[in-house]
């Protein structure tokens, strides 16, 4: 085997463990917010974050971090509120109050939203192949969402739409990151946006935090904690950008699409989690419409390809 063919394997297997990892994910953090709750879960995640952001930067930098000019730093700001505060923050609680399954779903409509600001600011124009996938991935929302909403299942139904708020602020983030990224590298654009963003988020949820009595927390909540911050969030999209590096986006964004069945199966096992068969018809008709609108046209930029389901 050539060293290229290795690396390749070497880059999908890490993408298919990154897959589990993630898929597991919604279910460990639902557990985390349970005991912590979301507020104090994100209280104590900023706290995490802009250690593990400045250790990686110490780690490609040393003591000498890259200098921006104001203008570059103020955007940056943006962008950390944007995917920080807004899109964690409302991921935070949509999971909360929904499922894990549903979780899943619904974040794996970004590549949508994503096509919509694109066409919004008239870089990205409709083929009919994406505007095809884009009415076929709404119907299947509305048939996912339908049995919750005339089930009167309103805190469910709500969480579904706090995370399609959210969705669409991380493809607002994936455009908006797209040039920083282009000129100052993905490593600088994700640790300032970090540092950059935490601060907000640790104000909003320090309430929350100082109700929380950390003494009294379990190990294993501490160990989910642990993995949803440091495991799943920062060391599991540092490793996807290293497999999009190896393989290509138009290549590995495709594998997002088995994280909802892998959240579906995890919470089935772990939590007992049922589904209907509308709810199953919805998340295939979903899936179907959003891979339709990402991969309908060769010409698809690779903002909409970058815009694969964020996991928090």
């Amino acid at each position: 085997m050539t060293e290229h063919a290795a690396r390749e394997r070497a880059a999908l297997w890490a993408a298919l463990a990154l897959i589990l990892v993630w898929g597991a994910n919604f279910s460990v953090q639902k557990a985390v917010f349970e005991a912590l709750s979301p507020g104090g879960f994100l209280f104590v995640r900023y706290l995490i974050m802009p250690v593990a952001a400045a250790l990686l930067l110490v780690a490609h930098y040393g003591t000498k971090w890259p200098k921006l000019p104001r203008r570059e730093l103020l955007a940056l700001l943006k962008l950390g509120v944007a995917g920080h505060l807004l899109h964690v923050g409302l991921v935070t609680y949509g999971i909360h109050w929904s499922t894990a399954f549903s979780s899943s779903l619904i974040l794996a409509c970004g590549p949508v939203f994503t096509l919509l600001i694109l066409r919004w600011h008239g870089i990205e124009h409709f083929t009919r192949g994406q505007l095809v996938g884009v009415t076929v991935a709404v119907v299947g929302v509305l048939v996912f969402l339908s049995d919750k909403l005339l089930g009167g299942q309103w805190q469910a139904g709500g969480g579904d739409l706090t995370l399609l708020v959210a969705a669409s602020f991380f493809s607002y983030y994936t455009v908006t990151a797209k040039p920083l990224i282009e000129r100052h590298g993905g490593v600088v654009v994700m640790t300032y946006g970090t540092l950059l963003g935490s601060a907000p988020v640790v104000l909003v949820s320090l309430p929350a935090g100082l109700q929380v009595h950390w003494a009294e927390v379990p190990p294993l909540i501490w160990l989910g904690m642990l993995y949803a911050v440091l495991i799943s969030a920062f060391l599991g999209w540092l490793v996807w950008g290293w497999v999009n590096a190896v393989r290509g986006v138009a290549r590995t964004a495709p594998l997002m699409y088995l994280m909802p069945p892998v959240a579906a199966l995890v919470a089935w096992l772990v939590t007992g989690e049922r589904y209907t068969a509308i709810k199953l018809l919805g998340a295939a008709i979903t899936l179907v419409g959003v891979a339709w609108a990402q991969f309908a046209s060769a010409s698809t930029r690779d903002a909409v390809r970058d815009s694969v389901p964020p996991v928090d």
